[in-house]
């Protein structure tokens, strides 16, 4: 017998065909508002039932990279297994092609039926920037009036974006990235898509000028250089650092950690940013002095902002949770769109 519309919404329904969601469909059914909340809402009561191994990369002669990320979860109300699969191609840039491609295959639990596959690319766009706005949503002062936007890549709109939605106090954003003209593109395309009203954008050459003037900084580089100095951030700032995946690399330098009250997505994160990592090695700060991190701020088991002065720090590495809870919600509202079709 068929499955019904009903049938499908419920992921241990009966067999139906799995579904390819393209990266237009995902764009119309994702927003940095509604993941925002969709995440608020779901990490605390479902992070610790997901699980995940050791993420596996292979090694692909000449120079490429194959990664495979899985994760399951055990909760009922996340009846879902989910793999990332990532290809690394440094060449491709001679091709004018993203030297990274992605897709997340996401399966039925309780059956292990492949349900849908989805462009990952985009997904880590949208959970990356909404991880930090939702941190931003407890660290940063709820007067914030100004923006600093390191890194003018991919992300970089999008942690706009999703920092706005939780601070629409924000008026001015500033964009730097060591090739200036990348970010005066950043900058030109995000006025022509009109959607930033009533806040001022423009970018500038002077990075220490602009730490300076910022109440919330993102930073989204994969520079190895601290790029952010903690003598430049003022009273009442917060960082927000998202680029760094690796000891070796660093977007601030060990004054901010030491000023800051920091705070991580999960725990890998104290093992793998190499800011986190070097200022644990030098003695900087003791693995205990990181106050907490993501699901303890939304249950409020760590508090959050303290005063208007103090200074806060929100380093992100990724986690296998909020890729599975992103896929969720992009899939949950393929299925009810498409029922709410006449």
């Amino acid at each position: 017998m068929a499955a019904t519309k009903q049938d499908q919404v419920n992921p241990s329904a009966g067999a139906a065909s799995p579904i390819f969601i393209s990266t237009a469909a995902l764009h119309s059914l994702v927003g940095h508002e509604p993941l925002i909340r969709h995440l608020q809402s779901t990490l605390p009561p479902l992070a610790a039932a997901v699980q995940s191994p050791l993420r596996h990369a292979h090694q692909i002669p000449p120079n490429s990279s194959f990664l495979l990320m899985p994760c399951w979860s055990t909760s009922p109300l996340l009846p879902y297994i989910g793999t990332k699969l990532v290809t690394h191609n440094p060449n491709n840039s001679t091709l004018n092609l993203p030297g990274i491609h992605a897709i997340f295959v996401l399966f039925n639990s309780v059956t292990g039926q492949p349900l849908a596959s989805m462009d990952a690319t985009a997904l880590t766009l949208y959970r990356t920037s909404c991880v930090s706005a939702l941190a931003s949503l407890y660290l940063s002062r709820e007067d914030a009036e100004t923006l600093v936007m390191i890194g003018s890549g991919s992300l970089a709109p999008h942690l706009i974006k999703a920092h706005l939605t939780v601070r629409p106090s924000i008026k001015r954003v500033i964009v730097w990235n060591r090739t200036i003209e990348k970010a005066r593109i950043l900058v030109d395309e995000l006025k022509d898509e009109g959607g930033l009203k009533g806040v001022s954008i423009e970018s500038n050459e002077g990075l220490e000028e602009m730490v300076k003037l910022g109440d919330v900084i993102t930073c989204a580089t994969n520079s190895e250089i601290a790029l952010v100095k903690g003598a430049d951030l003022k009273a009442g700032a917060h960082l927000d650092l998202v680029g760094s995946f690796a000891p070796s690399m660093r977007e601030c330098d060990d004054e901010a950690v030491r000023r800051g009250r920091v705070f991580i997505d999960n725990e890998a994160a104290a093992v793998e940013a190499g800011e986190l990592v070097g200022a644990l090695e030098r003695g900087v700060m003791r693995k205990e002095e990181i106050v907490g991190d993501l699901v303890e701020l939304i249950k409020g088991e760590k508090a959050g902002r303290k005063s208007e002065e103090e200074i806060t720090v929100f380093k992100s590495v990724g986690s296998a949770v909020v890729d599975l809870l992103s896929a969720q919600m992009v899939y949950e509202s393929y299925i009810m769109h498409t029922l709410n079709k006449p």
